[in-house]
């Protein structure tokens, strides 16, 4: 059975993953990558570095935003997000920062693993974790899709 996923289901989808597509285009050619990011009921969070996809965002603020589970062809759910991206300042880009880090790098390590059971070598440094922009999308339109054997 096809169907539209209810105003729940798309938060469920939304809150319960880290790793999204955004798509984003410069007026002459799209581009699409894989994303970190946070949602949090209204706004969707993410940081980047200097690169081709931030020159795009700030040329062009509209963005659609994808994220999917898929057990197999006929059990899936997607949701699509027409939002807008917002370069993030001051304590805006803080309090964006703490809703980030503390929803995704928490993920990042387990209790349950001890480096010096598992010959771990290196370490990640903060300087590595956090990126350059703080950035949100604000949603203008959402929409959800499944399928269900």
């Amino acid at each position: 059975m096809l169907g539209e996923l209810n105003n729940d289901q798309i938060n469920n989808l939304l809150s319960s993953h880290v790793v999204g597509r955004i798509a984003c285009t410069d007026g002459e050619k799209p581009y699409i990558v894989p994303v970190t990011y946070t949602y949090d009921g209204e706004y969707i969070y993410g940081q980047t570095n200097m690169g081709k996809k931030l020159k795009m965002l700030r040329k062009n603020s509209n963005v659609c935003f994808e994220v999917d589970q898929m057990t197999d062809m006929k059990n899936w759910q997607s949701v699509i997000v027409q939002g807008e991206f917002e370069e993030l300042k001051n304590e805006k880009k803080e309090k964006a920062r703490g809703i980030l880090f503390g929803n995704i790098f928490s993920l990042e390590t387990s209790s349950t693993v001890h480096a010096h059971e598992h010959e771990v070598t290196t370490t990640l440094e903060d300087s590595e974790r956090i990126k350059f922009v703080i950035y949100r999308i604000k949603i203008k339109k959402i929409t959800g899709r499944f399928e269900k054997l």
